[in-house]
């Protein structure tokens, strides 16, 4: 196996395939959920409640090419990233920026399509537009895990619903989650989907009907708080 080529030489191969002008394709149930047929490059957004939706907005970028980022994860699950479709050869991971995120993920709005991060603390109004201009220059987007002064969207994980946990025994099969988007333009007004994330199959996919979702833990609220903890 040949060693993994490091943080720099991945930078610097970004760097040489970057584009300024563009709107990133999504997965069609994150399409849904923006309301839109894409990502808007220059923009950003944040995600509450759910690594997994996080993983699902890079996919798509991820699967044409782009280049991802991801800063101040350090528990990132890169083969749970693999199965929802993010492309390991073009992610850069930093795992611990420390006091230095924010000029962390500035280098790296140059050089990547898509960053995601997770702040160490708030987020202040002048911290946001610092690097607001570079995503407008670069047409890269932010994804924030937690909150972000000025996002385009604002997406959160209201409630999930797991399924193939039986009476003690069995494995965490699929969920089904309530995830709820407020933000700018068309989006201002809150509204909710309903998301397998993933459903049995490992897709990504939007529910066909809000009403058929139903709770199907038979071991009760206890243990579904439990698996949300367990999972993300």
């Amino acid at each position: 196996m040949p060693a993994p080529r490091t943080t720099e030489v991945r930078v610097q191969q970004a760097l040489d395939t970057a584009s300024v002008d563009r709107v990133l394709p999504t997965l069609p149930a994150v399409s849904e959920l923006l309301a839109g047929p894409g990502l808007r490059g220059g923009s950003a957004y944040s995600v509450r409640g759910s690594s997994a939706l996080v993983m699902a907005m890079m996919a798509g970028p991820s699967a044409e090419g782009a280049w991802c980022g991801v800063v101040g994860l350090p528990s990132f699950g890169a083969e749970a990233a693999r199965g929802l479709g993010v492309d390991l050869d073009r992610l850069v991971l930093v795992p611990d920026p420390e006091h230095d995120w924010l000029n962390v993920v500035a280098a790296l709005v140059d050089a990547l399509t898509v960053v995601v991060v997770r702040p160490p603390g708030e987020v202040t109004p002048g911290e946001a537009s610092r690097l607001a201009a570079r995503l407008r220059t670069r047409g890269a987007v932010l994804i924030a895990v937690g909150s972000w002064p000025g996002s385009e969207a604002r997406l959160e994980v209201e409630s999930n619903t797991w399924t193939g946990l039986g009476s003690g025994e069995g494995m965490l099969a699929a969920r089904q989650a309530t995830v709820v988007v407020t933000g700018r333009r068309a989006a201002v007004r809150q509204r909710k989907h309903q998301l397998w994330l993933p459903g049995p199959d490992g897709t990504v996919r939007s529910v066909e009907s809000v009403d058929q979702v139903h709770s199907v833990d038979p071991l009760g609220e206890e243990a579904l708080r439990w698996q949300d903890e367990a999972v993300g």
